[in-house]
């Protein structure tokens, strides 16, 4: 195939027109700022892709090559390049608009439905997810809502044909909610204690305790619910345990060490910094919930949920950072703008930046093939014009999954052209 040279300015149109056309078997991005996503930054680098695995990461100054080798190469002098952003714990793919319910496809009814697989309601047509695409977010951890135990979530891609092409890693764990130790009326500035607490931790510890003994009973008797944890109790799948009380974390970390519990996750963690000894010492790491937050307390300071990811950083804890809450589907494109927060409050930018690539991936047991722009994994990255922490610098101006391109721009990008041309720019 004859060598393709790029310039930016026919970049976005070339990317848009081979989007599930044409392949890119030998690609070359040069001369962009690489951020690695190991904590590495390359300040003029080139990323070398055959068949959509990265073969080659050099410094373009120190690097010749014969333009012949490359099917395609883009030059990128000025921009960006960045691992794909990763979203955890996220309703993305399963939801479209919140106030309309037969869009919402990650509530299910029940207490304990640890059978329940959001892999195969992953919606890949969701406009929603083509908005948050092109801010950076190139993988959703889709997750299941509702009851004790919620189900099972799985690694998506963001650009996909359906769920099966869409997969990067199915089941990958079961999330759990823990119940809480207090309760606030709304309204009410006072928080008080959940009397039902003991009970509803006994409840789901009887139902856990179970569905263990039951993990090498190979019985066709055994209920659906509890064959669905096995792998969890052998290690193959995560439990994710979502909690953010200081009272609910210790009890799940006691939880963690009578059961043995091989691969924990704390997602939320508000109050993780109070207990980060006891979690560095079990190595159970933190999917911090929502930075854009108020504090869990009255009394707490006001920008605590700023600080959270450097003081747990700090503290030696693994962490990544995740967007739970209202509208979180939508707001997923702000995920690299919560980076960005955690960056004005102590961490550096290379740290920032692996809060939501990297740590997101050895968290959820994908980083030998993503997480980082490094030799053997998966080219799944994306250029933007400036910096992706910044509002104003996330301008995508290549986008590739899995060593394919994707376009960079989406049905708000075109009318946002179409009605600028209504007066004449």
């Amino acid at each position: 195939m004859k060598t393709i040279s790029y310039t930016f300015l026919i970049l976005i149109a070339s990317v848009t027109s081979v989007y599930g056309q044409k392949k890119h078997n030998k690609i070359l991005l040069e001369s962009a700022t690489l951020h690695i996503g190991n904590g590495l930054v390359i300040s003029t680098g080139s990323i070398g892709i055959e068949n959509g695995v990265i073969t080659l990461v050099k410094n373009t100054l120190a690097y010749t090559y014969n333009k012949s080798d490359w099917d395609t190469i883009i030059n990128l002098s000025g921009h960006h390049l960045y691992p794909g952003f990763v979203a955890p714990n996220s309703t993305l793919g399963l939801t479209e608009i919140d106030a309309v319910r037969a869009s919402r496809d990650f509530y299910e009814m029940g207490t304990f439905n640890p059978h329940v697989r959001a892999q195969i309601a992953y919606n890949c047509e969701s406009d929603v997810i083509e908005t948050v695409r092109t801010n950076g977010v190139l993988m959703i951890q889709t997750t299941p809502r509702g009851g004790r135990i919620s189900g099972q979530s799985s690694l998506m891609n963001s650009s996909c044909w359906n769920w099966e092409d869409g997969t990067v890693k199915a089941d990958d764990g079961i999330h759990i909610e823990w119940p809480s130790a207090y309760s606030r009326n709304w309204g009410d500035p006072i928080t008080k204690p959940n009397e039902t607490y003991e009970d509803q931790k006994r409840e789901l510890i009887a139902y856990l305790t179970n569905a263990k003994a039951s993990t090498n009973i190979k019985d066709k008797n055994t209920p659906i619910q509890y064959s669905a944890l096995s792998d969890c109790f052998t290690g193959e799948k995560r439990f994710y345990f979502h909690a953010n009380e200081i009272q609910q974390i210790n009890d799940i970390l006691d939880l963690i060490t009578e059961m043995e519990i091989k691969f924990p996750v704390i997602v939320g963690g508000s109050e993780s910094y109070l207990v980060a000894d006891r979690l560095k010492i079990k190595k159970v790491p933190v999917m911090i919930g929502r930075l854009h937050s108020l504090p869990q307390h009255d009394d707490d300071p006001v920008d605590l949920p700023y600080k959270l990811p450097f003081l747990l950083q700090q503290a030696g804890v693994q962490f990544c950072l995740q967007n739970e809450g209202d509208m979180e589907a939508m707001n997923a494109r702000n995920l690299p703008f919560l980076a960005g927060t955690a960056m004005s409050y102590g961490l550096t930018e290379e740290e920032a930046i692996r809060s939501i690539t990297l740590s997101a991936c050895e968290i959820m047991g994908i980083s030998k093939n993503y997480g980082s722009i490094e030799i053997g994994k998966k080219a799944t990255l994306f250029g933007s014009i400036g910096s992706a922490l910044e509002m104003k610098g996330n301008q995508a101006s290549v986008i590739l999954i899995n060593g394919e391109f994707v376009p960079t721009t989406n049905f708000q990008t075109d009318l946002y052209k179409k009605y600028k041309t209504k007066y004449g720019k």
